[in-house]
């Protein structure tokens, strides 16, 4: 989570205030620039989650005080800290000798009668044990025992010190280490070879990289690895507990001593453990997360094709290759299946009736699924469609199983079969990534690492996001998409969404975004909340920027200072250069000079597609297996993936190559994606090879 400490409190409260209005962070943070002070995406989510984590702490120091006003044992002073209290580990604290929980040695010893003797031990004040037995041991009871059961006290005290718990903390911090090695039997098991880098691995606590700790962490989830987390007992932890604990050298605190051991291996050491992993995990995951969503993001922000005619085909040997017609819109026309490959090898009779269909259907394009079979089927149409002079592009086929297979693809094909459904998807990720992808679970998209070992619940928190995201920075043409991506813009959702298609189908296409509010159930607010981030091509250019209706008034004045009408100021530079800005500031609707140069910049280019332009696959004919490779072969490839510690490359090989992030340039990086962007062509050496683990390693310095 971001820190919001940077960000001064009048923010803040403008974006509380605006979320309490029911804004979304889109909204926000294109068109009320003035009232947040310019607060960016992240910056906005980020006071949102900060805002929600402290009424989460609010909330479980009312039940902590609650639940020990009901036992009776709430002093002043400890009501004092636990209202005091920064963190939910401080506060935990607090209310650690005050949980339910079940019975302890501790419970067993008190029950026993010896909390007096463990008091009079742990005082140390008595250096002779004779005479504190004399006066605590309970009677029948042999000495033995009862010095254990007092240890037993002691220990749980010693656990229970708060105090003590920070200083162990701080000292983790510092000189804390973890250590994994194979679990016991596992090392020679084929499962386990995927983790033998992580077979005699030790690092500190404060260098612990989050992709190291994640595949850590996955190893002992499965019972491939043995982890653990201390910190030196010796010279560290042992001189910490001695200072805190040991108040002299006699008979009692000898007995303190074992119970301060005690107490650090039996109970403090493991508690310390689970909650920095618990911790480290947190942050790992949401490190992992945040990287996956910027993949996620890239490839939803992938360049379109544009309206183009399509043949698609989802390639595959045994079962022949699915071929699917698809017109400018992405609606299928014609469907059929080709056995270019083996075992039917009918190569000539495939590369017929591929030139036949683009000739009878007007196909512009070919997109060719990068899945079985790929590298052969791309070659077969560059064959076919490279002397027609028709690009042919490698389209990511990640997740067209999933979407063939679901209900959504069902619903819009209830009369193919899945097979079709998925070339009809790879045709559309071409046209307009966008506008497909929203309907396939991030999670099957293929562009993360660790998305299936991270919280569900902060993983789709996350996507959802970067979905909105996404689809509201290049906006929506409301006449032409479908309910998927209308749910996805801000302020509407599903319902409206459909509502939106339905009103469409009865009375034809939109005019105008302020037709919107005749649909049913769309009322004001949501119309404020999306009305920008839509857009419709037709007689007023207006409508097809991102200038939101409520700043149309401006446009007249804009007009106005220019000597022209309002359509001349669309797409005119030589117009536009005559605007005063400053003049035409009004602070009392918030009219701004960040807003008024957006404006601008949306009449300067009209309907302008962020995205840039797809660009057509060149993989190296030379190459289709790991075989085939050599170590310094330079060759083209596409990027799949980006991590904090590097970036994949596709080669066309069935197995992407990392390029490490000391490989990417000769710059410094903190990320990759300083660099590179998913879908990027780069050019590639060859370094390593390793077959048998399937390991390729790239260079991307010249």
């Amino acid at each position: 989570m971001q820190n919001v400490s940077g960000f001064k409190d009048w923010q803040k409260k403008a974006v509380l205030k605006l979320l309490a209005e029911g804004a979304t962070v889109p909204f926000m943070a294109r068109y009320r620039k003035e009232a947040t002070g310019h607060l960016d995406e992240v910056a906005i989510i980020a006071i949102q989650e900060a805002e929600e984590a402290a009424q989460q702490l609010l909330k479980r120091k009312q039940f902590v005080l609650e639940s020990i006003q009901e036992q009776g044992k709430l002093s002043a002073e400890l009501e004092k800290a636990i209202r005091s209290a920064q963190t939910l580990t401080e506060l935990e604290d607090l209310y650690l000798p005050y949980k339910a929980r079940r019975k302890t040695r501790a419970d067993l010893a008190r029950e026993k009668g010896l909390e007096p003797l463990a008091r009079g031990i742990w005082e140390q004040r008595t250096p002779y044990l004779s005479a504190l037995l004399k006066t605590h041991l309970p009677v029948g009871m042999k000495a033995e025992e009862a010095l254990n059961g007092a240890r037993d006290i002691i220990a749980e005290w010693i656990n229970e010190d708060a105090a003590l718990r920070a200083k162990l903390r701080d000292l983790w911090a510092q000189m804390g280490f973890i250590q994994a090695k194979p679990a016991r039997g596992k090392k020679e098991a084929d499962e386990a070879q995927k983790f033998r880098d992580y077979f005699e691995y030790e690092e500190p606590l404060k260098r612990v990289q989050h992709h190291r700790l994640m595949a850590v962490s996955r190893g002992a989830d499965v019972g491939m690895l043995s982890v653990k987390v201390d910190a030196p007992w010796a010279d560290r932890v042992w001189p910490l507990l001695k200072r805190h604990c040991l108040k002299g050298y006699g008979e009692s605190s000898d007995q303190v001593a074992l119970a301060v051991e005690d107490a650090y291996k039996r109970l403090l050491q493991p508690s310390l453990e689970n909650e920095w992993m618990t911790q480290a995990r947190a942050l790992a995951e949401e490190d992992a997360v945040s990287v996956f969503a910027l993949n996620v993001r890239q490839l939803l922000l992938a360049a379109p094709l544009g309206e183009k005619s399509v043949l698609a085909i989802d390639p595959g040997f045994r079962t022949g290759c699915k071929v699917v017609a698809l017109d400018a819109y992405g609606s299928l026309i014609f469907h059929s299946v080709i056995y270019p490959h083996e075992p039917q090898r009918q190569w000539e009779t495939a590369a017929a009736d591929l030139k036949r269909w683009a000739q009878e259907f007007g196909i512009q394009a070919i997109a060719v699924g990068n899945g079985t079979a790929g590298r052969e089927t791309e070659d077969l149409c560059r064959d076919v469609f490279e002397p027609l002079g028709l690009e042919v592009y490698s389209v990511n086929e990640s997740g067209a199983s999933v979407y063939s297979a679901s209900a959504i693809a069902r619903e819009e094909f209830p009369h193919e079969d899945v097979t079709v459904r998925g070339a009809v998807s790879i045709g559309r990720r071409l046209q307009d990534p966008l506008s497909e992808l929203v309907k396939i679970d991030p999670k099957s998209i293929g562009v993360g690492q660790y998305q299936h070992d991270v919280n569900p619940g902060l993983l789709k928190k996350r996507l959802d996001q970067v979905m909105e995201s996404a689809v509201n920075a290049v906006g929506v043409n409301l006449n032409t998409a479908g309910k998927y991506a209308l749910a996805k813009v801000s302020g509407l959702g599903p319902v409206l969404a459909e509502n939106i298609v339905q009103y469409r189908q009865q009375h034809g296409s939109f005019r105008r975004r302020s037709d919107l509010l005749n649909v049913p159930r769309l009322g004001a607010k949501a119309f404020e909340q999306c009305a920008g981030f839509l857009r419709i091509r037709g007689e007023d250019p207006v409508e097809n920027t991102g200038i939101h209706p409520e700043r149309y008034p401006v446009l007249a004045k804009m007009a106005h200072q220019a000597g022209v009408g309002i359509p001349q100021l669309v797409g005119e530079p030589v117009n536009l250069e005559r605007l005063d800005l400053t003049a035409l500031v009004d602070e009392t609707s918030g009219l701004g000079l960040p807003t008024l140069s957006d404006i601008v910049a949306e009449l300067r280019k009209p309907g302008l597609d962020i995205r840039g332009q797809a660009e057509a696959s060149a993989f190296d004919r030379r190459v289709r297996r790991m075989e085939d490779l050599e170590v310094g072969m330079e060759l083209h490839g596409v990027v799949t993936n980006l991590t904090n510690f590097g970036a994949f490359v596709d080669l066309g090989v069935k197995q992407d190559g990392l390029v490490h992030i000391s490989q990417i340039c000769h710059e410094f990086l903190k990320h990759p994606s300083e660099k590179l962007s998913l879908g990027q062509s780069v050019r590639a050496r060859v370094t390593e090879l390793d077959l048998p683990r399937k390991r390729i390693g790239l260079t991307l310095k010249f």
